[in-house]
């Protein structure tokens, strides 16, 4: 399984980048996790949207979803091209029932609701969710394969079940936004040692600090989550590339 990021900013895209957006192959199947303001763009430097075989959505606020519409858009296009004759599957949960409906777009691409009450087949890749705390709804993601796991925290202020869901993970992709002293629970967000906190009591091999902020020394995340966290950080950046 290959991880590539996308986009990683929170809130909207710095310069010629993006917000959420990250992209995961298994063979020749792939799907991309979130779709935030920018991600189109930044996708086409790795495949051609038409290759995309589902999306998954952690939830519904722009700087995660802002790029569905013109995805579709770009889909339709390539129909009337030739080159896309597949629905491709948008997965998300239900509970913004509006939002959940926009993910149905003519022939192009359909919903498909999902919950945390049961694991969801997405090709070759098993999907589990969990609710976060966040002041709209959203769902933390774990996917599985062949024995190896990439858990994604979508957005969330700290909560001690994200340790359990993400347990002995190979890789905790979750979002800090917010240093270390600094309190993001109001926001629904976390800061870095929460973000390190949660990576060690899950006994992760990797944890990728995402969802970043636009304030500050974004270097300064990966020391203040070493103090908490020993083993491999990284700060997520557009292109990077993890093969697991």
């Amino acid at each position: 399984m290959k991880l590539t990021v996308i986009g990683c900013w929170g809130g909207y895209p710095a310069k010629n980048e993006a917000t959420s957006g990250y992209l995961l192959e298994y063979g020749e199947y792939r799907v991309l996790l979130d779709c935030g303001s920018g991600v189109l763009a930044q996708l086409q430097n790795h495949l051609e949207p038409e290759n995309l075989d589902a999306i998954v959505l952690s939830h519904y606020d722009a700087d995660h979803v802002a790029d569905i519409g013109v995805l579709q858009h770009a889909l339709l296009i390539k129909q009337f091209q030739g080159s896309a004759k597949k629905t491709t599957p948008i997965y998300g949960h239900d509970l913004d029932a509006a939002a959940f409906a926009k993910l149905d777009f003519r022939e192009v691409t359909k919903g498909i609701a999902y919950n945390q009450e049961k694991p969801v087949q997405v090709g070759p890749l098993t999907f589990t969710f969990l609710r976060t705390k966040h002041p709209v709804p959203c769902f933390a993601m774990r996917i599985e394969v062949d024995g190896k796991s990439i858990v994604y925290t979508g957005d969330s202020s700290y909560f001690e079940e994200l340790a359990e869901f993400a347990q002995d993970a190979t890789i905790l992709l979750c979002e800090s936004n917010f240093y270390a002293d600094m309190d993001g629970t109001a926001a629904g967000h976390m800061t870095s040692k929460e973000a390190a906190k949660i990576a060690n009591n899950a006994g992760v091999q990797l944890l990728m600090l995402t969802h970043l902020p636009h304030f500050g020394d974004i270097n300064k995340l990966k020391k203040e989550a070493s103090e908490v966290f020993t083993r491999e950080i990284a700060i997520a950046r557009n292109g990077l590339e993890y093969q697991i």
